[in-house]
């Protein structure tokens, strides 16, 4: 088994953490609670419903003492195979089991029913045994990365990978929902179909706030690996900056979006030119009218306060994106991340083969990260130039996923981005215009109907939106309450924008934004 996903053992006793740390810590006594254990074996002998509040939450291996361990798993044994728990019987059940003189014999046992007069603190008393048992477990895991950083041979990146994912895996074995009782899940579940009956669009994951893909799909869904792919020109980062936008502006969930291919200024400007409706060249330019201005703070301050995360490093590694994520998911709680895009991602520089395999190991590294934070991944990726030299109407299709490997088989949910009008098709099978019109093919969907959802493809500001979409700024005009103040709160957290060119300065008259 490799050791980075070997099972977190919380049983680990003096000597084994005294290997396994530093040499400050040798003669040192490991965190425990002797005295809580006696008591909580002694409380489970007394009183027989005793166990039945701690058996989901305290494991065998929890205890600091071996005699100790062995006690409780014949209490569990006899417990789960609904046998009375009393001090004979547990007595009986060591001797059977031939660990009855290991465990100090009979009177070590009758001993322990005289530390406790009643099993009222048992639970709490379990708890503080379990994180005494934390502590042991994490003087073990740093230890054992003190000694692998000590060694010429350790792979850096690797360590960090493995530290982090043993940190996550420590606090996520002990975070444990307790049962509920069917009053209670039935009030829950009742709730929740009268918020349905509110909102009939019927999601069930993040929405792409696209109606009618949000139909079909009922939102991006948790644990779910999904592939956007598309030739250049199709408007892959605009599909993706504009779900973005739509998830965390109009209903508030937290997303991440790593930019491979732009820089975080580049992505933003993007986003700005979208929601304020001013051609991106006005925005790079800076070259904006007083009411240009006025219409751009108005439009942009909520979306300076959306919890919106961009990363710009480039060359992304598997291992660096896993650990963004969870940094991410255990601070702010992410719903969404996006990758744009997959084929710039770099693979384990240990991987070898060639670049098909690197893009297999990459998408089965991304579908695991989805099911580890249980939030949608969305992963951009390109198509093959194969795409081009098909004749009709140029229509992508699963065999098109360049470098496809295990991209297909990792997926959840394929979908095309599909735009007639960029291969000069003005209308389509129905003899309807194609002007600025996008297509979203869902080309697989392992949990969902497959469909081609329409959408309004706005070119000059390189967004999509429904199809039944309207300006508010049509005809140039532009509402009276314009917001005073642009609150740039986006996390920019690479260093590749200090080389960015800066904007022209905006007219005299009008004082910048940012």
């Amino acid at each position: 088994m490799d050791k980075s996903s070997a099972p977190i053992r919380l049983g680990y006793k003096s000597e084994q953490l005294e290997r396994s740390s530093g040499s400050d810590l040798i003669g040192k006594v490991p965190p425990q609670a002797l005295e809580l254990e006696e008591a909580v074996l002694g409380a489970l002998m007394l009183e027989k419903d005793a166990l039945s509040s701690i058996a989901d939450i305290l494991k065998p291996e929890v205890f600091y003492k071996d005699a100790h361990r062995l006690i409780y798993e014949a209490i569990l044994f006899l417990f789960n195979d609904s046998q009375p728990v009393d001090l004979l019987t547990v007595t009986n059940q060591l001797r059977k089991d031939g660990t009855l003189e290991a465990v100090g014999g009979a009177y070590a046992v009758t001993a322990l029913t005289t530390k406790v007069n009643s099993a009222a603190n048992v639970e709490y008393h379990a708890r503080i045994i379990i994180e005494m048992a934390i502590k042991r477990e994490l003087i073990r895991v740093s230890g054992e990365i003190q000694r692998e950083a000590y060694e010429d041979t350790t792979d850096v990146f690797d360590l960090l990978d493995k530290t982090e994912g043993s940190l996550f895996e420590i606090s996520e074995q002990n975070i444990r929902k307790n049962y509920q009782d069917m009053k209670t899940i039935m009030s829950e579940a009742l709730s929740e179909l009268e918020a349905r009956q509110k909102h009939t669009d019927g999601l069930t994951g993040v929405p792409s706030g696209f109606s009618d893909l949000d139909r079909v799909t009922s939102g991006w869904q948790p644990s779910d690996l999904v592939i956007i792919a598309a030739r250049p020109g199709m408007g892959k980062t605009a599909f993706v900056v504009s779900a973005m936008r739509n998830a965390a502006v109009d209903f508030g969930k937290p997303v991440a979006i790593f930019s491979l291919e732009m820089s975080s200024v580049q992505l933003v400007n993007r986003l700005i030119s979208a929601e304020s409706e001013l051609e991106s060249e006005k925005i790079k330019k800076g070259n904006l009218a007083e009411y240009e201005w006025q219409q751009l703070l108005h439009k942009t301050e909520k979306i300076s306060k959306a919890p919106i995360f961009i990363d710009d490093t480039p060359a992304l590694t598997i291992l660096e994106l896993r650990a963004k994520c969870r940094r991410l998911k255990s601070q702010h709680d992410v719903q969404l991340i996006i990758i744009d895009y997959l084929q710039l991602m770099s693979a384990d520089s240990r991987s070898g083969g060639n670049r098909e395999q690197e893009i297999a190991s990459i998408s089965r590294a991304l579908k695991g990260l989805a099911k580890e934070l249980n939030v949608p991944v969305i992963a951009l990726s390109q198509l093959s130039r194969a795409v081009e030299t098909r004749g009709g109407d140029k229509r992508p299709q699963l065999s098109d996923l360049r470098e496809s490997g295990s991209i297909e088989q990792d997926a959840d949910m394929v979908m095309f981005l599909y735009r007639p009008e960029y291969y000069g098709l003005n209308e389509d099978a129905e003899g309807m215009p194609t002007t600025g019109m996008g297509e979203v093919i869902i080309a697989k969907h392992r949990n969902g109907s497959l469909d081609n959802v329409k959408l309004k493809f706005i070119g000059k500001f390189t967004k999509f939106t429904d199809m039944d979409f309207h300006s508010e700024y049509a005809g140039g005009s532009f509402p009276s309450d314009a917001g005073s103040a642009f609150q740039n709160t986006v996390t920019l957290q690479s260093g590749l924008n200090k080389d960015e060119e800066e904007p022209d300065a905006p007219p005299e008259d009008v004082p910048p934004p940012f």
